[in-house]
Protein backbone atom coordinates (compact mmCIF):
# COMPACT_ATOMS: atom_id res chain seq x y z
CA UNK A 1 0.00 0.00 0.00
CA UNK A 2 2.90 2.55 0.28
CA UNK A 3 2.66 2.88 -3.34
CA UNK A 4 -0.84 4.15 -3.31
CA UNK A 5 0.36 6.75 -0.05
CA UNK A 6 -0.82 10.11 -0.51
CA UNK A 7 -3.10 9.23 -3.60
CA UNK A 8 -6.76 8.10 -4.19
CA UNK A 9 -7.79 4.77 -4.49
CA UNK A 10 -11.02 3.53 -6.10
CA UNK A 11 -12.60 0.45 -4.70
CA UNK A 12 -15.41 -1.27 -3.95
CA UNK A 13 -18.32 -0.03 -1.13
CA UNK A 14 -21.45 -1.10 -0.19
CA UNK A 15 -23.32 2.06 -1.27
CA UNK A 16 -26.67 2.89 0.60
CA UNK A 17 -29.25 5.72 -1.04
CA UNK A 18 -32.26 6.14 0.40
CA UNK A 19 -33.04 4.99 3.84
CA UNK A 20 -34.19 1.42 4.36
CA UNK A 21 -33.11 0.61 0.64
CA UNK A 22 -30.72 -2.38 -0.11
CA UNK A 23 -27.14 -1.63 -0.18
CA UNK A 24 -25.67 -1.89 -3.76
CA UNK A 25 -21.68 -2.72 -4.52
CA UNK A 26 -20.71 0.58 -6.68
CA UNK A 27 -17.06 1.52 -7.21
CA UNK A 28 -16.24 4.65 -5.24
CA UNK A 29 -13.02 7.03 -5.15
CA UNK A 30 -11.10 7.19 -1.40
CA UNK A 31 -9.27 10.21 -0.91
CA UNK A 32 -5.52 10.26 0.76
CA UNK A 33 -6.00 10.67 4.81
CA UNK A 34 -5.39 14.09 5.66
CA UNK A 35 -3.60 15.29 9.14
CA UNK A 36 -4.26 12.80 12.21
CA UNK A 37 -5.83 10.37 9.85
CA UNK A 38 -4.82 6.89 8.34
CA UNK A 39 -6.46 4.68 5.26
CA UNK A 40 -6.93 1.21 6.24
CA UNK A 41 -7.38 -1.84 3.71
CA UNK A 42 -10.77 -3.43 5.38
CA UNK A 43 -10.07 -7.59 5.20
CA UNK A 44 -13.26 -8.34 7.07
CA UNK A 45 -16.39 -6.49 8.56
CA UNK A 46 -19.45 -7.55 10.75
CA UNK A 47 -22.90 -5.79 10.82
CA UNK A 48 -24.16 -4.13 14.39
CA UNK A 49 -27.35 -3.61 15.09
CA UNK A 50 -26.59 0.11 14.94
CA UNK A 51 -26.07 0.23 11.47
CA UNK A 52 -29.55 -1.54 11.03
CA UNK A 53 -31.00 1.36 12.95
CA UNK A 54 -29.50 4.07 11.27
CA UNK A 55 -29.78 2.63 8.25
CA UNK A 56 -34.08 2.47 8.66
CA UNK A 57 -34.06 5.92 9.82
CA UNK A 58 -35.83 8.71 8.07
CA UNK A 59 -32.99 11.31 6.47
CA UNK A 60 -32.04 13.91 9.24
CA UNK A 61 -29.08 16.08 10.34
CA UNK A 62 -27.57 12.49 11.96
CA UNK A 63 -28.89 10.48 9.51
CA UNK A 64 -27.87 11.45 5.71
CA UNK A 65 -27.39 9.69 2.14
CA UNK A 66 -26.01 8.27 0.56
CA UNK A 67 -24.33 6.39 2.58
CA UNK A 68 -21.27 3.84 3.47
CA UNK A 69 -22.67 2.33 6.95
CA UNK A 70 -20.60 -0.34 8.86
CA UNK A 71 -18.18 0.28 12.27
CA UNK A 72 -17.28 -3.23 13.53
CA UNK A 73 -14.06 -3.97 11.33
CA UNK A 74 -10.61 -5.17 11.13
CA UNK A 75 -8.14 -4.10 8.41
CA UNK A 76 -4.07 -3.23 7.18
CA UNK A 77 -3.25 0.51 7.23
CA UNK A 78 -1.06 2.72 5.73
CA UNK A 79 1.85 4.87 6.84
CA UNK A 80 1.28 6.87 10.19
CA UNK A 81 3.52 8.14 13.27
CA UNK A 82 2.35 5.52 15.67
CA UNK A 83 0.92 2.30 13.53
CA UNK A 84 3.83 0.84 11.27
CA UNK A 85 2.30 -0.13 7.64
CA UNK A 86 0.63 -3.14 6.89
CA UNK A 87 -0.02 -3.91 10.95
CA UNK A 88 -3.43 -5.44 12.03
CA UNK A 89 -6.00 -2.31 13.33
CA UNK A 90 -9.41 -2.12 14.32
CA UNK A 91 -11.05 0.54 13.65
CA UNK A 92 -13.71 2.01 16.59
CA UNK A 93 -16.61 4.48 16.65
CA UNK A 94 -15.60 6.00 20.26
CA UNK A 95 -12.07 8.16 19.99
CA UNK A 96 -8.96 7.68 22.64
CA UNK A 97 -6.89 10.39 21.92
CA UNK A 98 -4.90 9.52 25.21
CA UNK A 99 -4.40 13.10 25.62
CA UNK A 100 -7.42 15.20 27.12
CA UNK A 101 -8.22 15.02 30.73
CA UNK A 102 -10.75 11.93 30.06
CA UNK A 103 -8.95 9.77 28.10
CA UNK A 104 -6.00 10.03 31.00
CA UNK A 105 -8.79 9.21 33.56
CA UNK A 106 -9.66 5.62 34.78
CA UNK A 107 -13.12 6.72 35.29
CA UNK A 108 -14.16 7.72 32.04
CA UNK A 109 -13.85 6.22 28.32
CA UNK A 110 -15.02 9.48 26.78
CA UNK A 111 -13.46 12.01 24.75
CA UNK A 112 -12.98 15.29 25.74
CA UNK A 113 -11.46 16.64 22.58
CA UNK A 114 -13.44 14.66 20.19
CA UNK A 115 -16.52 13.95 21.76
CA UNK A 116 -19.20 11.32 20.69
CA UNK A 117 -21.77 12.14 17.56
CA UNK A 118 -23.57 10.22 14.93
CA UNK A 119 -23.38 13.02 12.45
CA UNK A 120 -21.85 12.00 9.15
CA UNK A 121 -18.16 13.19 8.43
CA UNK A 122 -14.53 12.97 9.61
CA UNK A 123 -14.41 13.83 13.29
CA UNK A 124 -12.25 16.52 13.10
CA UNK A 125 -13.74 19.04 10.03
CA UNK A 126 -17.19 17.03 9.29
CA UNK A 127 -16.16 16.11 5.77
CA UNK A 128 -15.97 12.32 3.92
CA UNK A 129 -13.17 10.61 2.78
CA UNK A 130 -15.51 9.05 -0.05
CA UNK A 131 -16.49 10.00 -3.89
CA UNK A 132 -19.09 8.21 -5.72
CA UNK A 133 -18.99 7.45 -9.42
CA UNK A 134 -20.91 10.50 -10.55
CA UNK A 135 -18.70 12.78 -8.32
CA UNK A 136 -21.36 12.89 -5.83
CA UNK A 137 -20.10 12.57 -1.24
CA UNK A 138 -20.90 9.83 0.27
CA UNK A 139 -21.32 9.96 3.95
CA UNK A 140 -19.80 7.91 6.51
CA UNK A 141 -21.08 6.05 9.69
CA UNK A 142 -20.07 6.96 12.96
CA UNK A 143 -16.55 8.40 11.72
CA UNK A 144 -15.87 4.59 10.30
CA UNK A 145 -17.52 3.60 7.16
CA UNK A 146 -15.71 0.03 6.43
CA UNK A 147 -18.62 -1.09 3.93
CA UNK A 148 -15.71 -0.26 1.97
CA UNK A 149 -12.97 -2.33 0.47
CA UNK A 150 -10.85 0.96 1.96
CA UNK A 151 -11.71 3.29 4.36
CA UNK A 152 -10.24 6.68 6.48
CA UNK A 153 -10.33 6.89 10.04
CA UNK A 154 -8.68 9.01 12.45
CA UNK A 155 -5.93 8.26 14.42
CA UNK A 156 -7.82 8.67 17.88
CA UNK A 157 -10.69 5.83 16.75
CA UNK A 158 -8.29 3.23 15.95
CA UNK A 159 -6.34 0.24 18.00
CA UNK A 160 -3.38 -2.13 17.50
CA UNK A 161 -4.07 -5.77 17.82
CA UNK A 162 -1.73 -8.59 17.89
CA UNK A 163 -0.63 -10.25 14.68
CA UNK A 164 -1.45 -13.15 16.42
CA UNK A 165 -4.96 -12.41 16.59
CA UNK A 166 -7.77 -14.34 13.99
CA UNK A 167 -8.71 -11.51 11.83
CA UNK A 168 -12.76 -12.69 12.43
CA UNK A 169 -12.67 -12.53 16.05
CA UNK A 170 -10.52 -9.28 16.00
CA UNK A 171 -13.23 -7.46 13.74
CA UNK A 172 -15.98 -8.76 17.24
CA UNK A 173 -13.78 -6.09 18.96
CA UNK A 174 -14.24 -3.61 17.21
CA UNK A 175 -17.66 -3.21 18.97
CA UNK A 176 -19.92 -6.52 18.71
CA UNK A 177 -21.95 -7.35 21.71
CA UNK A 178 -24.60 -9.65 22.27
CA UNK A 179 -27.81 -8.28 23.52
CA UNK A 180 -30.90 -10.18 25.42
CA UNK A 181 -34.09 -8.54 27.45
CA UNK A 182 -36.81 -10.07 29.87
CA UNK A 183 -40.36 -8.95 29.16
CA UNK A 184 -41.95 -6.59 31.38
CA UNK A 185 -43.71 -8.93 33.66
CA UNK A 186 -40.62 -10.45 34.49
CA UNK A 187 -39.06 -8.92 37.51
CA UNK A 188 -40.84 -10.34 39.74
CA UNK A 189 -39.86 -13.61 39.07
CA UNK A 190 -36.04 -12.37 39.28
CA UNK A 191 -36.50 -10.88 42.56
CA UNK A 192 -37.61 -14.69 43.32
CA UNK A 193 -34.63 -16.10 41.51
CA UNK A 194 -32.58 -14.18 42.94
CA UNK A 195 -33.80 -13.99 46.28
CA UNK A 196 -34.71 -10.17 46.25
CA UNK A 197 -33.41 -8.21 43.06
CA UNK A 198 -30.57 -9.10 40.79
CA UNK A 199 -26.72 -7.58 41.69
CA UNK A 200 -27.03 -6.19 38.12
CA UNK A 201 -28.97 -5.30 35.17
CA UNK A 202 -28.28 -5.02 31.59
CA UNK A 203 -30.51 -3.27 29.58
CA UNK A 204 -29.43 -3.69 25.38
CA UNK A 205 -32.08 -2.78 24.05
CA UNK A 206 -33.00 0.83 23.99
CA UNK A 207 -36.64 0.81 25.31
CA UNK A 208 -37.35 3.30 28.13
CA UNK A 209 -39.78 0.96 29.23
CA UNK A 210 -37.13 -1.76 29.35
CA UNK A 211 -34.92 0.02 31.27
CA UNK A 212 -37.44 0.97 34.18
CA UNK A 213 -38.11 -2.57 34.40
CA UNK A 214 -34.38 -3.40 34.67
CA UNK A 215 -34.13 -1.02 37.14
CA UNK A 216 -37.03 -2.57 39.35
CA UNK A 217 -35.53 -5.97 38.77
CA UNK A 218 -32.54 -4.55 40.88
CA UNK A 219 -31.80 -5.63 44.70
CA UNK A 220 -32.12 -3.08 46.81
CA UNK A 221 -28.92 -1.66 48.60
CA UNK A 222 -26.46 -2.43 46.05
CA UNK A 223 -27.70 -3.42 43.02
CA UNK A 224 -26.87 -1.60 39.90
CA UNK A 225 -28.29 -1.61 36.57
CA UNK A 226 -26.24 -0.43 33.17
CA UNK A 227 -27.72 1.35 30.78
CA UNK A 228 -26.26 -0.25 26.97
CA UNK A 229 -29.53 0.25 24.63
CA UNK A 230 -29.96 3.32 22.65
CA UNK A 231 -33.49 5.24 22.61
CA UNK A 232 -34.00 6.45 19.82
CA UNK A 233 -37.67 7.09 20.49
CA UNK A 234 -37.81 10.15 22.41
CA UNK A 235 -39.03 8.14 25.26
CA UNK A 236 -38.17 9.57 28.76
CA UNK A 237 -36.69 7.47 31.47
CA UNK A 238 -39.37 7.43 34.64
CA UNK A 239 -38.17 5.58 37.55
CA UNK A 240 -39.23 5.73 41.34
CA UNK A 241 -37.08 7.75 43.32
CA UNK A 242 -37.77 5.75 46.41
CA UNK A 243 -36.05 2.98 45.15
CA UNK A 244 -32.79 5.65 44.41
CA UNK A 245 -32.85 6.42 48.50
CA UNK A 246 -32.69 2.62 49.03
CA UNK A 247 -29.28 2.27 47.58
CA UNK A 248 -30.06 0.91 43.75
CA UNK A 249 -27.97 2.64 41.14
CA UNK A 250 -28.22 3.22 37.28
CA UNK A 251 -25.37 4.30 34.90
CA UNK A 252 -25.29 4.72 31.52
CA UNK A 253 -22.20 2.71 29.57
CA UNK A 254 -20.86 3.56 26.00
CA UNK A 255 -18.33 1.15 24.21
CA UNK A 256 -18.72 -0.91 27.35
CA UNK A 257 -16.62 1.57 29.19
CA UNK A 258 -13.19 0.53 27.51
CA UNK A 259 -10.43 2.73 26.26
CA UNK A 260 -10.06 1.72 22.50
CA UNK A 261 -6.06 1.87 22.73
CA UNK A 262 -5.68 0.11 25.66
CA UNK A 263 -8.10 -2.27 26.49
CA UNK A 264 -8.75 -3.73 22.87
CA UNK A 265 -5.24 -5.13 22.71
CA UNK A 266 -5.98 -6.77 26.19
CA UNK A 267 -9.39 -8.17 24.59
CA UNK A 268 -7.37 -9.71 22.25
CA UNK A 269 -5.25 -11.13 24.29
CA UNK A 270 -7.30 -12.71 26.80
CA UNK A 271 -8.60 -14.14 23.69
CA UNK A 272 -5.38 -15.92 22.76
CA UNK A 273 -5.23 -17.00 26.51
CA UNK A 274 -8.58 -18.83 25.60
CA UNK A 275 -10.07 -16.42 28.53
CA UNK A 276 -12.30 -14.54 26.20
CA UNK A 277 -14.75 -16.33 24.16
CA UNK A 278 -15.46 -14.88 20.37
CA UNK A 279 -16.07 -17.51 18.67
CA UNK A 280 -19.76 -18.55 20.04
CA UNK A 281 -20.91 -15.23 18.38
CA UNK A 282 -19.68 -16.08 14.86
CA UNK A 283 -22.94 -17.56 13.66
CA UNK A 284 -22.72 -16.67 9.53
CA UNK A 285 -19.41 -15.77 7.34
CA UNK A 286 -20.74 -14.39 4.33
CA UNK A 287 -18.70 -12.21 0.89
CA UNK A 288 -19.12 -9.03 0.75
CA UNK A 289 -21.32 -9.61 -2.65
CA UNK A 290 -23.77 -10.97 -0.50
CA UNK A 291 -23.84 -8.09 2.29
CA UNK A 292 -27.26 -7.76 2.21
CA UNK A 293 -27.87 -11.00 3.46
CA UNK A 294 -26.15 -10.12 6.66
CA UNK A 295 -29.06 -7.82 7.02
CA UNK A 296 -31.99 -10.28 6.58
CA UNK A 297 -30.02 -12.12 8.84
CA UNK A 298 -29.82 -10.18 11.88
CA UNK A 299 -33.59 -8.47 11.07
CA UNK A 300 -35.04 -12.04 11.42
CA UNK A 301 -33.08 -12.75 14.69
CA UNK A 302 -31.22 -15.60 12.66
CA UNK A 303 -27.95 -14.27 13.40
CA UNK A 304 -25.43 -12.45 16.33
CA UNK A 305 -22.48 -11.54 14.48
CA UNK A 306 -22.23 -12.26 10.24
CA UNK A 307 -18.28 -11.88 9.24
CA UNK A 308 -18.38 -9.98 6.06
CA UNK A 309 -15.29 -11.13 3.99
CA UNK A 310 -14.18 -8.36 1.54
CA UNK A 311 -11.65 -10.82 -0.57
CA UNK A 312 -11.78 -14.52 0.91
Amino acid sequence: MEKTAGKPIRCRAAVCRKPGEALVIEEIEVAPPKAYELRIKILCTSLCHSDVTFWRMPTSPVSIFPRIFGHEAVGVRENVTDVKVGEIVVPVFLANCEYCRDCKSNKSNTCTSLPFSSAPGMPRDGTSRFTGSSGETLHNFLGVGCFSEYTVVDIAYVAKVSPEMPIDKACLLSCGYASSCFSVDDFDVIKEMTDGGADYCFECIGLASLMNDAFSSCRDGWGKTIILGVEMHGAPLSINTYELLKGKRIEGSLFGGIKAKTDIPLLAQSYLNKELHLNEFITHEIDFEDINTAFDLLIQGKSLRCIIWMNK
